[in-house]
C-alpha cells in the first residue's frame, strides 16, 4: 500500500494549517517549512479546496484555513478524495486481461489488505495527527534550513554560501 505524493503533501498541509487556526496560512510558508515546491502545493491546495477540506482567500493578505475543526476531518475521507486510483493489481482494473480472473484467490486477499489500510485512516481524524506542544511559528514542526548557492565568479562553479 502506498499513498501518492499529492496525498502525502495534502496531509502535511492540513497538519500545518490545523496548527494555526487563528490566522490564514500561505502556500509559500508551507512550502518553506516542508521544503516542498510551491507549484505542487498549489495543486494540492486546489484539490483540498474543491473537496471542502480547506477554505482559501485570494489576494493580498490571503491564504488558507481549515473548513472544519480538525476533529471533524476524517483522514480516510481525505485519502479517498486525494487518491485517484486504488487499483493495486491488474484484476482491479477495467481493462483486466489476467487469465486467472474468476479463479484467483489473490484478488480477495489484496482487497482485504486495501480495506485494512483504509480502515486505519478511517479510524482517525486530523486532530489525531497534529503535533502538539509549543513549537513557535511551526507548532512543533521544524523547518529545513535553507542553503543558498552562489556561483564563483571566474569558474562558474557553484559553492555553498
Amino acid at each position: 500500500m502506498r499513498l501518492t505524493m499529492m496525498t502525502d503533501y495534502a496531509m502535511r498541509l492540513l497538519m500545518y494549517v490545523a496548527q494555526h487556526p487563528d490566522r490564514l496560512c500561505t502556500i509559500a510558508e508551507v512550502a518553506r517549512v516542508y521544503d516542498i515546491s510551491e507549484a505542487h502545493l498549489m495543486k494540492v491546495t486546489h484539490q483540498l479546496g474543491l473537496h471542502g477540506w480547506i477554505e482559501t482567500v485570494r489576494g493580498k493578505g490571503g491564504g488558507m484555513r481549515l473548513a472544519h475543526p480538525p476533529d471533524r476531518i476524517n483522514l480516510g475521507a481525505v485519502v479517498r478524495s486525494m487518491e485517484s486510483d486504488f487499483q493495486l493489481t491488474e484484476c482491479f482494473g477495467t481493462g483486466n486481461q489476467c487469465s486467472l480472473t474468476g479463479s484467483c484467490k489473490l484478488t480477495g486477499i489484496v482487497q482485504e489488505a486495501l480495506q485494512a489500510f483504509l480502515k486505519a485512516f478511517d479510524s482517525r481524524t486530523l486532530a489525531d495527527i497534529v503535533p502538539s506542544g509549543k513549537g513557535g511559528e511551526t507548532g512543533g514542526i521544524r523547518a529545513r534550513p535553507i542553503v543558498r548557492v552562489r556561483p564563483i565568479a571566474r569558474t562558474g562553479k557553484a559553492r555553498v554560501a
